[in-house]
């Protein structure tokens, strides 16, 4: 992909200032319409803009319902199946899984949780 410089010119929008992009950047690239993202400095006069195109953003989100209905009707259907019925998660089963993870970190993207 080739480099095309786009003029940026500063813009008021409501009480906060904004710089926009002229209308033959989106026709260039029309994924960016709508796009949220980021800006890092990199220097006293270099900005780095990192834009994720809408699509991305509502993937995402459906890819995640996606998972929690799959997952969810998985229980759903494992519980009204089983012989037993649905197994109870008791306070005992709560203090086994905290033995078993101690001391185990877990990467939770953004951020890890334990030691």
């Amino acid at each position: 992909m080739a480099a095309s410089p786009y003029p940026v010119t500063p813009a008021r929008i409501g009480n906060s200032s904004g710089l926009r992009l002229p209308a033959a950047f989106y026709r260039d690239h029309p994924q960016f319409s709508g796009a949220g993202g980021q800006v890092e400095v990199l220097a006293d006069n270099l900005l780095l803009m990192r834009l994720e195109p809408p699509e991305a953003q509502q993937q995402e989100s459906e890819d995640d319902s996606l998972m929690l209905g799959l997952f969810l009707d998985f229980l759903s259907r494992e519980a009204l199946t089983s012989e037993a019925g649905p197994i109870l998660y008791t306070e005992a089963m709560s203090a086994e899984d905290e033995e078993l993870l101690a001391g185990v970190a877990v990467d939770c993207g953004d951020e890890t949780v334990g030691p």
